[in-house]
């Protein structure tokens, strides 16, 4: 065992803190009453260095990242979600945006002949842009440069598409799957608990439906990313039960890649009244969830959402992912007040990020194949090479 950890429990006074501690040590699995007790009773320091522990005996000091952009189709949406700040009703959508095909199209030319390797295409749910529409997007993006990951709509967008087109969720994810996507993000999970979602996101898909789609998309072989949207209206008991949710459907098709929660900013929604949380809790929560969600190989911050300095904080909390370069049209979270309110970062950027908490940074593709070690190369080798940067 490692010694800094034995001492830590050595030294625990409350037994069931030390308890929970040792099965950690032992690779068992924590109960959702061990979770919650962590959440009630447990230290930032305790549970900072059970999760660091678990992070470099899965990982060791490996830092992933990837060169990607996203495409947001549009913010006109048919759902009203009190916690966001990005869209806006079909009603009143003269004050939103709405990209055709070919505009979508140009934001793929844009990185003709850089080294990115995935695009990421989530938005608001317009009545219009239905499933016929993105197939043929999808297609054309294939098309045009084969080799791009297409990682696309989270289950909220999918489950009206579906609707819309009269199809089951294995027809439609096999669809889109046929046309060429092959992968899903994690956005729309926010809190699993119906009476939580009636307050927050009454009219989209229950956390049932989120479930059985990213099911739907393991069984066709895609992989996906999973969420959870923390610190306003839910408990600590609403947290674990979200997780234990994510879990038990790891434990029966092993498709998810990463876990990500994600921070509740309150800027410019119908939830402006909640106080967002202090660094110290994000930090706890990331800390619970890398202990927690055991089968999850990996815990991803989201950079913008936390900003830069945070997310270099939360690699010494069990996070081993701090997504990728993204570009400067991300919106969703920008428009909410997070931390990044022109989400883009070089390659060398986020290199030196990462070696500056004395990780190693790695590039990796959707799938966390390891394309490129960084931890040997020169930052000026990095910025005047194009195909490093």
């Amino acid at each position: 065992m490692n010694t800094s950890i034995e001492k830590l429990i050595a030294a625990e006074t409350d037994a069931t803190l030390r308890s929970i501690a040792e099965k950690v040590v032992r690779k068992e699995r924590i109960t959702p009453e061990d979770g919650l007790y962590l959440f009630e009773h447990a230290s930032l320091p305790y549970v900072g260095a059970l999760a660091n522990f678990v992070r470099e005996r899965l990982h060791g000091n490996t830092t992933y990242f990837n060169r990607n952009f996203h495409i947001e189709p549009t913010n006109v949406c048919v759902f009203a979600c009190k916690f966001c700040s990005y869209s806006r009703l079909y009603a009143h959508r003269e004050e939103g945006w709405e990209l055709s095909t070919e505009q979508m199209l140009d934001i793929v030319k844009k990185y003709d002949g850089k080294p990115v390797t995935e695009v990421h295409i989530v938005g608001g749910v317009h009545p219009k842009m239905n499933l016929e529409f993105f197939a043929d997007l999808i297609r054309k993006i294939r098309a045009h440069r084969p080799d791009l990951h297409i990682k696309g709509f989270t289950a909220v967008e999918l489950d009206y598409m579906f609707r819309k087109a009269k199809k089951t969720i294995d027809e439609g994810m096999a669809y889109l799957h046929e046309a060429g996507l092959q992968s899903l993000p994690g956005g729309g999970a926010e809190i699993f608990d119906q009476e939580i979602r009636e307050q927050i996101c009454a009219d989209k898909i229950d956390g049932e439906g989120w479930l059985a789609i990213h099911k739907a998309a393991h069984k066709l072989g895609m992989h996906s990313n999973a969420t959870m949207l923390y610190g306003h209206i839910e408990t600590y008991a609403h947290r674990i039960d979200h997780m234990e949710r994510l879990r038990k459907l790891q434990d029966e098709t092993g498709g998810f890649n990463t876990f990500i929660p994600l921070k509740f900013r309150n800027g410019d929604n119908e939830m402006s009244h909640v106080n967002e949380l202090s660094i110290i809790e994000d930090m706890r929560l990331y800390a619970i969830a890398r202990l927690y969600m055991d089968n999850f190989p990996h815990l991803k911050a989201y950079w913008p959402m936390l900003g830069r300095n945070n997310a270099q904080l939360s690699l010494s909390f069990g996070v081993n992912d701090i997504d990728g370069t993204i570009d400067d049209s991300t919106k969703i979270y920008s428009m909410a007040g997070s931390e990044e309110q022109t989400p883009a970062m070089s390659t060398a950027q986020l290199v030196t990020l990462i070696k500056q908490v004395k990780r190693k940074p790695v590039e990796r593709d959707t799938l966390y194949n390891e394309i490129r070690d960084y931890s040997e190369i020169d930052i000026k080798e990095i910025e005047t090479n194009p195909l490093l940067n």
